[in-house]
């Protein structure tokens, strides 16, 4: 080969592959462009504020540039601090205005309050925790664009909006946001979030054998649920009714109902009254979650697990199925939706103790996600001496925009005390004639998430 016929290879080839990393190139920014077009399908256009909202006050929604729909409602008295709202879940089915719009209905005490609300559906259903906080953002600017620039942007961040504000404290440092709230938050990632849906499962497979029966296809419980299934909620719901008696009056059960019944609660430790949405999510979520994001692989295993607390453990032990975790999706899954801890906004956060769903434990998880950081100096977190896990008590959401604030623009950190405190002098304006108290307690910590799921 001469000297020039190997130049012009040479350089067929640089442009060669010029070219591909220009393709490759635009590509991303045509992706970039419609991930943070601001454009909206349908502009802001004014709508009726739900009951709950101050009649005052202007509502507006809409639909982005990427499908998502959206609500947003500013006071009369607008305090020009906005708080952007990442909404729990999520939802397995296509994104609806009605979502949003009951988002706004529930956190009407934010704008009571003197704030801005913005809530975002997400572009799509299905687990995206990555893709939850890009909406939340493109809502963020899209706000910005028809309405100016608020004084302060506060993040809050409910149940699963609590993982997507935490992971957009992350993606988003500087510019977007001046401080986070996370509330009953799903915190610390999927992956140790939902591996006691998996252990449900398995537990629950092994004690009722009816999810799936045996006269219907078998197939792995981490997959949730075959693509082809029939199965409904309400069939699912009668299920675990045969089997456990859930649904009927503890004085109806048979000996054998109430005996499978605590054995699955005592072993996976959760409450009677969350049994079936728990299996729901480990069914339709791990479906969705499984097969359409992670490419049909296992993000979660049980390898090794010992399970505790039924009148047998030794053959519930040797008789539950067993999975091993595909690492390449538990890295996927990680990198949507585990927060490094590496944020400098200033973070609250508030969990109830007794919560159902997201256990108060995961707080714990957090808080060693952000020690390893060296950011715990940044989160002050709170807890309080309630049961629910979709809405805490009114005068407590205030006090906490409040507290935050205050340690955004005076340097004055809060404590769980100053807190409480703080949520005491909200009660006679929030709390609904003192049907809706604080409940805050000071002096709670939470207990490791290994005392609660068993480790891998």
């Amino acid at each position: 080969m001469t000297a020039n016929t190997k130049n012009t290879k040479n350089t067929t080839t640089k442009v060669m592959m010029t070219r591909k990393t220009s393709i490759r190139l635009l590509a991303g920014l045509a992706a970039m462009a419609a991930a943070w077009n601001v454009h909206a399908a349908s502009p802001p256009k004014s709508a009726a504020c739900p009951e709950a909202v101050p009649a005052s006050a202007r509502c507006f929604t809409g639909q982005d540039g990427a499908g998502a729909f959206y609500w947003i409602a500013i006071p009369q008295d607008w305090n020009k601090v906005l708080v952007m709202h990442a909404h729990g879940g999520p939802e397995t089915g296509p994104p609806e205005s009605e979502r949003s719009r009951k988002d706004l209905e529930r956190w009407a005490v934010t704008v009571k309050a003197g704030y801005a609300w913005a809530g975002s559906t997400y572009r799509r259903g299905g687990y995206g925790v990555t893709m939850a906080a890009e909406d939340t953002e493109r809502l963020r600017r899209l706000f910005v664009s028809r309405f100016g620039a608020p004084k302060r942007t506060l993040l809050h961040g409910q149940s699963y909006g609590g993982g997507v504000a935490s992971k957009a404290a992350e993606l988003y440092p500087s510019g977007s946001y001046d401080g986070v709230l996370l509330t009953n938050g799903v915190l610390g990632g999927g992956n140790s979030a939902y591996e006691f849906r998996l252990d449900l499962r398995v537990v629950y497979q092994q004690v009722c054998r009816n999810h799936p029966r045996p006269d219907e296809p078998q197939y792995p419980l981490w997959m949730g649920l075959p693509k082809d299934s029939k199965l409904t909620r309400a069939e699912l719901a009668e299920r675990v009714k045969t089997c456990t008696g859930v649904g009927l009056p503890a004085t109806q059960r048979t000996p054998e109902q109430a005996a499978r019944l605590k054995t699955i609660l005592g072993v996976v430790k959760i409450p009677e009254r969350t049994l079936v949405g728990h299996l729901n999510w480990a069914t339709w979520l791990f479906q969705d979650l499984t097969q359409d994001r992670l490419a049909n692989r296992n993000p979660f295993g049980n390898i090794g697990v010992r399970y505790q607390g039924s009148a047998d453990d030794a053959a519930l032990n040797a008789g539950v199925l067993r999975y091993t975790a595909d690492p390449q999706a538990q890295g996927a899954l990680a990198a949507d939706s585990q927060p490094t801890g590496r944020t400098t906004l200033p973070t609250l956060t508030l969990h109830a103790i007794n919560d159902p769903t997201a256990f108060v434990e995961l707080e714990s998880a957090y808080r060693d996600l952000r020690q390893s950081a060296g950011t715990a100096d940044r989160l002050v977190q709170s807890f309080s001496d309630e049961s629910e896990h979709s809405y805490l008590s009114d005068p407590q959401y205030p006090a906490l925009f409040a507290a935050l604030l205050d340690w955004i623009d005076k340097g004055d950190k809060p404590t769980p005390a100053t807190i409480a405190a703080r949520c005491a002098a909200f009660e006679p304006a929030f709390g609904e004639g003192g049907k809706a108290r604080c409940r805050i307690r000071p002096d709670y910590q939470p207990p490791p998430l290994a005392s609660r799921v068993p480790p891998r």
